[in-house]
């Protein structure tokens, strides 16, 4: 993605140098009989767009004018058109959100619709006067034929332009809804009639190859799709539901590969800990927080980091969802007795230096995994806990001896994940006063060290920031997510209490005193720091907004 911000300077110096005016084209949707003008194959060839029509001139922006084929082009079409044409100077990103307008979901999705109602059309048969062709037949030979298939592939398109995770495919009374999930929440994007239903799940079982006649138990799949040049992997769940067979698709895509720390948000107190960490010769890390809270990929992060050429990384995973080179991945098969506990176990025989475990979800393989741990292998795993400090009681509740956790735990750590603000559109607002009240309280927590570490920040006036939305953001004011963190560290004062049996209120105290992060502090800090917003700080984590 390149930056907004430079890319429209630069465009400005461009514009300077050829002579020609930049378009600016923020949040401009241009209407259809103006598209109508350039053929869409002809603006995508070509690399130019109609943006307005003003009796008989065409303004059009063109991303090289000084290409002669294009100039050509564009005389060509306004010859046969009858307009005088403008030009002007756009951008990469301008010009390519102008090629989607050509090719709206909806308009799609109506056509390949209507010549599905063709397909499906029930006629007479020669010979047997008014006996019709079932529908079930009609719909099974249609099933993998053009018209559910190209939607079926719009709706994969779609999604993946629009930085969606997650295609729910939900069938109703009367209608097929189908929504995206982006950046964790879900919106509607198109309502298609109730009866292609069937041959829109048969075709996506199709790809993930699952059992088309199967629609009484859930099924998982996987299958990937080349969309604009680039290989999209979809995992599937079926799901029977009143009304039929539900469907949700996780997007991955292999070529963004793992994350980064900087760009998951891991940073400062909480990103030195990790770091610390990983260095040591063994022990376990685990992750915790609810589900969709990013876990598996910062999981994925510090395995990347951990992985050399001088170690043996071996995984278990449900599924696998990123491959990475030099690393053993296996896919766990509870329905063949192949679970976390029993692969874990055959890792043990591997000659492992490092495993990852998906998640701990049982007393047994929490047992399995803390004497890993002991006996000289890093394991990295999930755990559902609502905090870093939750880790240690919930380990407890699984069987393992209090005595055994100091020293097999060498950092939980745990996470949510907040909507990031949308870099082109934000600026700073002074807060509220009960805002600014709350915020100076919690910052009056925090270690004077940290304070000093983050010189960027305004700690005298805390403004806070808001971003109320721009064509970058497609209105919206956000734009990608990033995650907040909590990380705790074993130490020998703790070690002491753990043993002893201290209540959870008791190690969160002593945490803090040794000097944690919390969760909510490192929230408040990237509130300050202008990466997220207080109300989505507000919405993930608890926060004491009383008078």
């Amino acid at each position: 993605m390149p930056n907004i911000t430079n890319e429209i300077k630069l465009a400005a110096e461009r514009a300077k140098t050829l002579g020609v005016p930049l378009a600016d084209l923020a949040g401009k949707i241009i209407p259809p009989q103006v598209l109508r003008e350039i053929t869409e194959e002809a603006a995508s060839f070509y690399q130019f767009v109609p943006l307005e029509r003003k009796g008989q001139t065409l303004e059009v922006g063109m991303l090289n004018p000084d290409d002669l084929k294009a100039q050509e082009a564009v005389r060509f079409i306004a010859q046969n058109r009858d307009f005088t044409p403008s030009i002007f100077l756009i951008t990469d990103t301008d010009f390519k959100n102008v090629l989607k307008q050509y090719r709206t979901l909806k308009e799609e999705v109506e056509t390949a619709l209507s010549e599905l109602e063709k397909e499906l059309s029930v006629k007479d048969e020669p010979g047997k006067e008014g006996k019709k062709l079932k529908a079930e037949a009609a719909l099974e030979r249609v099933m993998a034929e053009a018209p559910i298939t190209k939607i079926v592939a719009v709706i994969l398109r779609h999604a993946n332009e629009g930085r969606a995770s997650d295609i729910h495919i939900e069938p109703e009374e009367t209608r097929l809804k189908i929504r995206f999930r982006v950046d964790g929440i879900l919106y509607t994007s198109l309502l298609l009639p109730r009866a292609i239903q069937p041959a829109v799940v048969s075709r996506i079982k199709i790809l993930s190859s699952l059992k088309i006649d199967e629609m009484r138990v859930p099924q998982d799949g996987r299958f990937h799709s080349v969309i604009d040049n680039q290989k999209i992997d979809f995992r599937v769940s079926t799901f029977p539901t009143y009304f039929g067979e539900k469907v949700v698709l996780r997007l991955l895509d292999p070529t963004q590969g793992v994350k980064t720390f900087e760009s998951l948000g891991l940073d400062g107190r909480n990103r030195q800990a990790v770091e610390e960490t990983m260095d040591k010769p063994f022990g376990m890390i685990l992750l915790s927080g609810p589900t969709g809270s990013g876990k598996t990929t910062t999981l994925y992060a510090i395995l990347k980091t951990l992985n050399q050429e001088e170690v043996n990384v071996v995984s278990l995973e449900d599924p696998v969802e990123y491959f990475i080179e030099g690393v053993s991945q296996s896919q766990i098969r509870p329905e063949i007795g192949y679970t976390f506990a029993s692969g874990l176990r055959s890792i043990l025989r591997q000659d492992p230096d490092i495993i990852m475990v998906g998640e701990i979800r049982d007393s047994e393989t929490a047992e399995l995994a803390t004497h890993a741990a002991l006996t000289g292998h890093i394991v990295l795993s999930t755990i559902h806990t609502n905090n870093a400090v939750g880790v240690i009681p919930r380990l407890t509740d699984m069987g393992v001896q209090p005595f055994l956790i100091p020293s097999s735990l060498a950092l939980a750590m745990s996470q949510r994940l907040v909507r990031r603000l949308c870099s082109d559109c934000k600026k700073a607002v002074v807060p509220a006063p009960k805002i600014k009240e709350l915020l100076t309280r919690e910052v009056n927590g925090l270690p004077a060290a940290v304070k000093g570490e983050l010189k960027e920040i305004d700690w005298q006036n805390l403004p806070i920031w808001q971003a109320p939305g721009c064509k970058f953001c497609a209105q919206k004011g956000t734009k990608g997510r990033i995650a907040i963190f909590e990380a705790l560290t074993m130490t020998p004062q703790l070690e002491k209490i753990v043993i002893e049996g201290a209540t959870e209120g008791k190690i969160e105290s002593e945490a803090i005193r040794q000097g944690m992060i919390t969760m909510k502090q490192d929230g408040i800090i990237k509130v300050l720091r202008g990466l997220i917003s207080f109300e989505e700080l507000i919405g993930a984590v608890e926060m004491d907004t009383a008078d």
